[in-house]
């Protein structure tokens, strides 16, 4: 491996070590002794690891986009090995594949959770779920600026706008994303604590949330959001990590007035609206449009949970926002909006012109004087191409485990998209831990595809498959 394909990792191995050494001060805080030794294993580990893959001198070369892909890949599969340790050595018995299943749950912000009683778990312990989702939010954040290669021109010029990908500024960009990310992940913290969350869940909240993970410190929600004030406001935070999480920025510091700018968040508001306008309209029954604004605002951020509500008819259409997803620089997964517009319009475009051959039609995004070329609609079709057929793999592969097709289906979905299992999908209490051990790998093998960019997948296999 090149030094900066270990660098890129030991930069996280060195989160990893913080976050176990907040988890060793928060247990002699609150007295809690029972795992307090395996985090001592997982902050010696990831010091030493990460001191290392820092230190250890190869030779330097221009990466390719194969090689960042590889990279980030690794870091997907590696991390979550460190990560599952305080699982492994905790006083639970889970076995290495049951602890392995939920780290990499935590760490692509999936929810997945092999725990069937959150209550009986130590405190430290949910902390430190919560605090894989927060590591993994920040590593696919960094994954999109180190892949940024793959994505189409005006995603790079929006994002370009914000962070330089100078290599002499590496640092400097990295601090810049890793300080915005914790403030408003402190930000979060600090609203839900003035709305009167308990300080310990709306700290747990805060690391989900920033993320779009999917991890509760309650076996249900309803135990922690009593009231709409609090239902409002939570739905409300969820779509930080629904936008750009440049997008508050944007509108405090930038001094810029050109739309073009952040374009994508203002289709994603105006996407947003008419979503909660079709469901206070049409599917707001018997006063309950409160939870269906959080599992509006759930459903499109990638995070998956709500409060107990039965409205089995509508768990499609929750489907449907879970697969459309946010923005490009947000911590959600999804197809991303502004490339299913993008692709719509065109399609439409082109039959227009069968009608009317005479008439010119642009390709262009509204509110914003960017057009879409030929080239990029064939990438959007390739990821929604791709998310098909792994969809169906998927299903296939569930379905021949033992899963009837309704779940597997669903299930399917939720894991290409990152989104945990919930009632609102028809799917609350799906039991992971009792799966067969196939079963799981492949739950963990799809849920990294789902955070990997989709079309990262077809550059792999171009570059294996058709060798020159």
């Amino acid at each position: 491996m090149l030094r900066l394909q270990l660098r890129y990792l030991s930069f996280f191995l060195g989160l990893i070590s913080i976050l176990s050494f907040f988890n060793i001060l928060y247990s002699y805080y609150l007295n809690l002794y029972l795992n307090l030794n395996t985090y001592y294993y997982s902050l010696f580990t990831s010091l030493l690891l990460s001191i290392i893959f820092y230190k250890i001198n190869l030779y330097e070369k221009k990466l390719s986009i194969f090689d960042k892909i590889l990279t980030v890949f690794f870091g997907y599969i590696f991390l979550p090995v460190i990560l599952s340790i305080p699982f492994y050595f905790s006083i639970y018995n889970l076995t290495f594949l049951n602890s392995y299943f939920e780290s990499i749950s935590g760490f692509t912000s999936t929810g997945f959770s092999i725990f069937e009683n959150i209550r009986n778990i130590d405190q430290s312990l949910i902390l430190w779920r919560s605090s894989t989702q927060w590591l993994g939010g920040l590593y696919f954040l960094f994954s999109i600026i180190f892949l940024i290669d793959i994505y189409d021109e005006n995603l790079k010029k929006t994002l370009t706008n914000f962070i330089s990908f100078d290599s002499s500024e590496i640092f400097k960009q990295t601090l810049k994303v890793f300080l915005l990310y914790s403030s408003l992940t402190l930000l979060i913290f600090i609203i839900l604590n003035f709305f009167s969350i308990r300080s310990f869940n709306s700290l747990n909240l805060a690391l989900t949330l920033i993320s779009s993970g999917g991890f509760l410190p309650d076996n249900d929600l309803s135990n922690i959001i009593r009231e709409n004030s609090q239902l409002i406001i939570l739905s409300i935070l969820m779509l930080i990590s629904f936008f750009s999480i440049f997008f508050i920025y944007n509108l405090i510091f930038f001094k810029s007035r050109n739309f073009n700018f952040f374009y994508e968040d203002f289709h994603l508001i105006i996407y947003y609206l008419i979503v909660i306008s079709i469901f206070f309209l049409f599917f707001s029954f018997n006063n309950d449009f409160f939870p269906n604004l959080l599992a509006i605002s759930s459903s499109i951020s990638n995070i998956g949970f709500s409060i107990e509500i039965e409205q089995k008819n509508l768990s499609f259409l929750f489907l449907i926002m879970v697969i459309i997803g946010g923005s490009f620089f947000s911590t959600s997964s999804g197809l991303r909006f502004v490339k299913i517009y993008s692709l719509f319009k065109y399609s439409l475009n082109q039959i227009l012109l069968f009608s009317k051959p005479k008439n010119i039609f642009m390709n262009k995004l509204i509110f914003s004087k960017i057009s879409f070329t030929f080239e990029e609609i064939n990438r959007y079709f390739l990821t929604v191409l791709i998310f098909i057929l792994s969809l169906i793999i998927l299903t296939c592969l569930l379905s021949l485990s033992g899963i009837n097709f309704e779940n597997s289906f669903k299930l399917s979905i939720l894991t290409l998209m990152n989104t945990v299992n919930s009632s609102i999908y028809g799917i609350g209490n799906f039991d992971f831990n009792n799966l067969h051990f196939f079963t799981k790998y492949c739950f963990i093998l799809f849920m990294i595809i789902g955070r990997l960019e989709l079309l990262t997948i077809l550059l792999l296999f171009k570059k294996f498959l058709f060798k020159n």
